[in-house]
């Protein structure tokens, strides 16, 4: 559909979602190309296939993940169609993106089991009615030895090493496998599989997303447009948000966990945090910056609202109130949580009533392992009854209601059975 043959109310229309979509985003390649696909959609009715690949590889979500999941939302409530494709085949591989080495291929029980997780996490953002999941051993399963040479025969050596991860690999003389040419041309024909009009990543998958549209040319068909958005730095303000780093919140984690670490996000990153995964309005956001900017919102109450939303967003709004109101007691005023958990500990655990701290913290699941243990004593985030800890080699003879502390967010009651 011609742009001149729009309505003046459809090109208004047009517009607008344009204005969404670019929210937030680093690249659209072609916009004049979405622009095209969008006015179609709009003078038709027929929805646009918006695509996003998983490799579920990693099923634990978390605010940076969500980056690329809320732009989607987006979309849905535009009127388009989600094309979400659980990369089980795909999964098998690996997506080699920023390693310095062959990652190992996953088991077929292990991407089920981080599939069925994905899925529970990713319908909290996601309007399901509105989402189509695939599993892409659908189509690339049935292809036989003939489908993928043909396959392979639509992209050059050359092209395949203009990936700087591949590129450093090779001249570092470090191995690069033939199979891990494979993911990106699997990935670029899901969407031949599917006629995705519309491909998202974040900014490291550009080369990948690329190879669809590539793909689907050589293919004869219209190529899907591309659009990047950036990786969100974790609390840290200086790495990209990571479980293995620490730095990050999860969307499963409980209400008063998000909003405590939401807390700690640096002022500087406040904003592209609002902006890249809440759900706030355009407008909201506009009268946001316009609030900090003037000093009628002060920046204490704008990051309070930020936690808030979080935690409304994947908890609800009666938990956000109640995180909100732990957050005031806990570290404005500095009291105890009424409400603190109660975990027993069986006296045969103990050694003439006493146990290491380090193994106290992580019999009581405050941490998960013992180096995590060790390096919170270290760092002065244990208490036990409000008293610092450490000694990482400190005994403790824990009785019944004695109150341990790991940094500003968990506390346990101890009981003693």
């Amino acid at each position: 559909m011609k742009w001149e043959s729009l309505s003046g109310e459809q090109k208004s229309e047009v517009e607008r979602q344009l204005a969404v979509i670019r929210r937030g985003v680093v690249e659209i390649v072609p916009e004049d190309d979405l622009k095209n696909k969008i006015a179609n959609a709009v003078a038709t009715g027929k929805p646009l296939n918006v695509k996003l690949g998983l490799d579920p590889s990693a099923p634990d979500i978390h605010i940076g993940h969500t980056v690329v999941l809320h732009k989607l939302r987006q979309f849905q409530e535009l009127g388009h169609q989600v094309q979400l494709i659980i990369g089980d085949f795909t999964g098998r591989i690996g997506d080699p993106t920023g390693k310095s080495e062959t990652r190992k291929q996953l088991t077929e029980e292990d991407v089920k089991r981080n599939a069925e997780t994905y899925q529970k996490q990713i319908y909290k953002i996601l309007d399901p009615q509105q989402t189509k999941l695939y599993y892409n051993s659908e189509w690339l399963a049935p292809l036989n030895f003939a489908d993928v040479v043909n396959l392979a025969g639509k992209v050059t050596v050359a092209r395949m090493m203009e990936r700087d991860d591949f590129t450093k690999r090779y001249t570092s003389g470090l191995p690069i496998s033939i199979h891990e040419f494979f993911y990106p041309l699997m990935q670029g024909y899901d969407s031949i599989a599917l006629d995705s009009d519309v491909e998202l990543g974040g900014t490291d998958q550009t080369f990948n997303l690329l190879m669809g549209r590539t793909l689907q040319k050589e293919y004869n068909k219209p190529g899907q447009i591309v659009i990047t958005t950036p990786l969100i730095e974790g609390l840290d303000g200086v790495n990209k948000m990571s479980k293995s780093l620490g730095n990050y919140i999860g969307i499963d984690e409980e209400p008063n966990q998000i909003y405590g670490k939401s807390m700690s996000i640096p002022d500087r990153l406040m904003l592209k945090y609002y902006e890249l995964a809440t759900d706030l309005s355009n407008e909201e956001l506009a009268a946001l910056k316009a609030g900090l900017a003037d000093g009628s919102v002060h920046p204490r109450d704008a990051k309070m609202q930020l936690a808030a939303t979080f935690v409304r967003m994947y908890h609800g709004e009666e938990a956000a109130k109640a995180a909100e109101n732990h957050f005031i007691t806990v570290f404005q005023q500095r009291a105890l949580p009424d409400d603190i958990e109660e975990v027993s500990i069986a006296a045969e655990q103990l050694e003439d009533g006493q146990i290491r701290i380090v193994k106290l913290l992580t019999l009581l699941d405050l941490l998960p392992t013992s180096s995590e243990a060790r390096r919170s004593v270290q760092q002065g985030a244990v208490r036990l009854n409000e008293e610092k800890i450490t000694d990482i080699n400190a005994d403790i003879s824990p009785k019944d209601g004695d109150v341990l502390q790991v940094g500003k967010r968990k506390f346990i009651k101890i009981k003693l059975t």
